[in-house]
């Protein structure tokens, strides 16, 4: 009879993929363990070992000061075969179709269960559907490893849950959910993050609630945000003013403080996409969220509508008219451009003839330039717009003011607030 491998006593971590997510997590650890930082990125590897860290957001600058118990960055599979914990961290989108993309999933997979040793851990991170984890990539890991899962190897599932640019929320500062295959594999999972998380663990009973629990938590704000986009539209038609009608209705204790906008990012505009993949493969569509998604996904195209409306009013057609479009980030006080909805405004435009420049203080120009074909302007000029449109809301842009921001307009110029930044009577329009 086969005897079931123990788990690890000695934990030897390799963090694989070093992106938002994982660069932070290999860091914190390396404070306790003995950890590999893995990456197919050569180059990136080659400037985490010399500690230039790219753009991603002023939080992650830090990231080079924290002194490491034993922290090795590599390219090379090969060095993380010493390894009996392996943590998978890598992006999970989705393609044209909105469908789940596993691909880099699976591949990860493959290059962890060539490494596989008995005994070992296999924790996932990255957002997936319920079940991903145990019917997608184990069977990859059993196939490159030659071993079997829960008797040779076990697996656990602790979503991210990394709030980009926001200081108050670090990745220590947000209870981790953990899970695992068995249960001395899910006690091993929580003991392991528990060395590093400040605000404490919440151990659920199998790899699917975890896996549920992630994309739930993006669905609930994604339907509701779409709620209040759709109510934005219907008090636009009816002359009403949404912030005020919202803070208003926020005087009830119970009112859920959620404003429109633009959604973008790497988890509201994608996880639930995840769900209703899953949901219609079970033979079931998921109205609400599909409806939310769409709603939501569209909202560029109608925030670009509104303005021109506005700028026919005010006499000034968009053909040859000049545009600045303030924040191309997906979030405010971010460099984040993941999914990103500002583009949509900016194209809208651009193929009306209008000319477009796009103002970010947080977004490098190379990297606009690089990752979406936009050139950004460092420094607007004066009275040379006919239309401005506050499309993030950047603490630069508040503290410019309507009044500094105003200045960049022609006389007789619109000002739209996309996230209501300025009172009503400050600009010609609002969302």
């Amino acid at each position: 009879m086969h005897s079931y491998e123990p788990l690890p006593d000695d934990p030897r971590i390799a963090v694989i993929g070093l992106g938002y997510v994982g660069l932070p997590l290999a860091n914190a650890f390396s404070s306790t363990y003995s950890v590999v930082g893995f990456d197919i990125d050569a180059k990136y590897v080659e400037e985490l070992q010399k500690e230039h860290l790219r753009n991603q957001g002023d939080s992650d600058k830090e990231l080079a000061s924290v002194e490491h118990c034993g922290l090795f960055y590599t390219s090379d599979p090969a060095s993380i075969a010493s390894c009996n914990v392996f943590i998978i961290t890598v992006p999970t989108p989705v393609d044209e179709q909105k469908k789940p993309d596993l691909s880099r999933l699976i591949r990860s997979s493959e290059t962890v269960g060539s490494h596989l040793s008995p005994g070992s851990v296999v924790i996932y991170e990255s957002t997936v559907y319920p079940g991903t984890t145990e019917e997608e990539c184990v069977p990859v890991l059993e196939l490159a490893s030659g071993l079997t899962v829960n008797r040779d190897f076990y697996v656990g599932y602790s979503p991210e849950r990394v709030n980009p640019g926001d200081s108050a929320h670090s990745l220590t500062d947000i209870v981790k959910i953990t899970s695992g295959s068995t249960p001395e594999a899910a006690l091993f999972v929580d003991s392991l993050y528990s060395r590093i998380i400040v605000a404490g663990t919440h151990r659920v009973s199998k790899i699917a609630v975890a896996e549920a629990a992630k994309v739930t938590e993006n669905i609930q704000r994604d339907v509701n945000i779409a709620l209040m986009n759709e109510l934005a539209i219907q008090y636009n038609l009816l002359e009403l003013d949404t912030e005020e009608v919202l803070k208003a209705a926020g005087t009830k204790w119970n009112f859920m403080p959620f404003r429109p906008g633009l959604v973008g990012g790497h988890c509201m505009s994608v996880d639930p996409y995840y769900l209703i993949y899953k949901s219609r493969s079970e033979g079931y569509e998921p109205a609400l969220m599909s409806s939310a998604r769409r709603l939501n996904d569209s909202m560029w195209m109608y925030v670009a509508s509104q303005v021109a409306k506005l700028m026919a009013k005010h006499g000034t057609p968009v053909l040859k008219s000049r545009i600045l479009v303030l924040g191309l980030a997906f979030k405010e006080n971010s460099a984040d451009l993941r999914n990103t909805q500002v583009p949509g405004i900016i194209r809208e435009f651009s193929d009306q003839g209008a000319e477009v420049d796009v103002h970010d203080p947080h977004v490098a120009a190379d990297v606009a330039e690089r990752e979406l074909g936009i050139a950004l302007t460092d420094q607007p000029n004066p009275s040379h717009y006919d239309a401005v449109i506050l499309a993030v809301a950047h603490t630069a842009f508040h503290e410019l003011g309507a009044k500094g921001v105003r200045n960049w307009l022609k006389p007789g110029g619109v000002l739209y607030d996309v996230k209501s930044v300025f009172s009503a009577d400050q600009v010609e329009g609002r969302l």
